[in-house]
């Protein structure tokens, strides 16, 4: 075993500060009904390699789950813990590395396991003790979540990915912090692609991929592309892996990813429906798509449903809007392109919505079957805004309920943050116990709430707040990629975010029992 700690990871820059909604065991129900399967009750979790712990916190305090996780990294680990005091929620959060998380012997069986990439990001030797975790870990019938880079979509990055890694380790490099190597290897390979390699004109995307990067989070790509192991692996040596610890594939975690009529071609749709092996069905699928990251939930124990129990399943499901109704573009994005919604079934099923309350897909259908809208129609609307961010399966009343107060007490913990914010861009969601998950809600509303909580009432007063926050780090807004300097531009702007944050946000916010 490889006795380095940090075992080629990055650790002198932190991860981001982003929340995964993929690692929210509350919707396993939905997607797991939407392809014809039974789902397990879930109450003992594990996120592997946590990060900053901005999603494990979020989803053991709005939840009844107890939550295990671990990270190296000591000041991630740190903050994770910060966050679970707060809530009060329970979740036992660790700094171990996975030599010593994964053979521990007092950890409970689990229904569910996570890990957002981690899988794509450690060593053999880390990834063999992640197998073996699960192995002896996971529930019958328990569900493990894994995201990943896959094939074929990194096929063409990965030689470029190898030369920017050499750059970032050269000698020359030594002293230096992560952020200034990854700027020097960016440049490295910009005066490359100016020499017009032939390997530009064979990947003529690859040089727009370089933009792309320099515009990202350092934070994020540190973590992304420069670990020392960085792993592509095929769906169908994923399926090798997981089928040898007895666990089968069960769907995408990715709700888009449901959707074939929306992802594919009439051509790629009867070529994919010809492949009799579901594995291979779905490699065939990542060629389609040029799939580069995958989202994927694994069952020990697969439960099929049969018809009448699969639709009274669907029926039950409940959902609720994260977006108000008037700000949910007319064009979302699936896996491999854009789809224009169709307002003849979006719009209907989007105004039943509007309320800001859970409903059933079944009391959806019934309301617009007058459109000749059915079930299916309104599962595939639900699934596509859902995987776009736009709407959130609902918990079980009793989940709701047990879910409220630490929600509020995580809740009121990151919106006092908001204040100070930090260096990668602020932690950008709230709590709810309505999704068990979490709802976006960036820096700018959420000092908007502090402002509230604190007593400010009148309008100037509560943008006069906020503005001597964001001024005091040497911030400005930024409108329409512009940013502001004069202070009246500002606070004008300020002014018109509050009043468009307490007439639309604020109401479905309070619906969502964020606040």
């Amino acid at each position: 075993m490889n006795g380095n700690w940090t075992d080629g990871y990055v650790t002198d820059i932190g991860y981001t500060h982003g929340y995964y909604p993929q690692l929210n065991p509350a919707r396993l129900q939905l997607a797991f009904a939407a392809a014809g399967l039974d789902s397990p009750l879930v109450r003992t979790a594990c996120e592997l390699g946590f990060g900053q712990g901005l999603s494990i916190n979020i989803h053991a305090a709005a939840s009844p789950v107890t939550w295990y996780g671990n990270d190296f990294n000591a000041a991630q680990a740190a903050h994770a813990q910060t966050l679970a005091q707060a809530a009060c929620s329970g979740a036992q959060l660790e700094q171990a590395s996975f030599a010593e998380f994964c053979t521990r012997e007092d950890l409970p069986q689990f229904d569910f396991i996570a890990m957002h990439g981690i899988w794509s990001w450690v060593s053999p030797d880390n990834r063999a003790l992640i197998r073996d975790f699960v192995d002896r870990r996971l529930k019958r019938g328990g569900v493990l979540y894994a995201s990943y880079n896959t094939q074929p979509g990194w096929a063409a990055f990965m030689p470029l990915r190898d030369l920017l890694l050499r750059h970032f380790d050269m000698p020359s490099n030594a002293g230096k912090g992560s952020a200034e190597r990854i700027d020097a290897a960016l440049d490295f390979a910009e005066r490359m692609f100016a020499a017009e390699p032939v390997y530009a004109r064979a990947n003529p995307f690859m040089q727009e991929r370089i933009a792309i990067l320099r515009k990202q989070s350092r934070h994020y790509l540190a973590h992304e592309y420069f670990n020392r192991n960085w792993h592509v692996e095929s769906f169908a040596d994923m399926a090798a892996t997981w089928s040898g610890a007895g666990l089968e594939f069960a769907c995408s975690a990715d709700f888009r990813d449901h959707l074939d009529m929306a992802n594919l071609t009439p051509a790629q749709r009867e070529f994919c429906d010809a492949v009799d092996d579901r594995h291979l069905r779905q490699s065939v699928r990542d060629f389609m798509v040029n799939q580069q990251f995958r989202r994927d939930y694994w069952v020990r124990g697969a439960q099929a449903l049969d018809a009448a129990s699969h639709q009274a399943l669907l029926a039950q499901q409940r959902v609720t809007l994260l977006t108000v109704p008037g700000q949910i573009p007319m064009t979302l994005k699936t896996v491999s392109s854009e789809i224009t919604l169709n307002q003849h079934i979006y719009g209907p099923v989007i105004a039943v919505l509007a309320d800001g309350l859970p409903h059933s897909l079944g009391e959806i259908a019934g309301i617009v079957g007058s459109r000749n809208l059915g079930l299916q129609q309104v599962l595939d609307t639900l699934m596509m805004l859902i995987g776009n961010g736009h709407a959130a399966p609902v918990q079980a009343d009793a989940d709701i309920l047990h879910g409220r107060g630490g929600s509020a007490a995580l809740n009121r913990h990151l919106i006092a943050q908001a204040v100070h914010g930090n260096a990668d861009g602020d932690i950008e969601h709230l709590c709810s116990p309505v999704t068990g998950g979490g709802v976006p809600a960036d820096r700018i509303q959420q000092l908007f709430m502090l402002a509230v909580l604190e007593g400010q009432e009148a309008p100037d007063a509560i943008v006069g707040f906020v503005w001597r926050h964001i001024s005091a780090g040497g911030k400005r807004i930024v409108r329409d990629g512009i940013r502001l300097e004069d202070e009246q531009a500002n606070i004008d702007e300020l002014s018109l975010q509050a009043q468009r944050f307490f007439v639309e946000r604020l109401p479905l916010l309070q619906a969502l029992q964020v606040i």
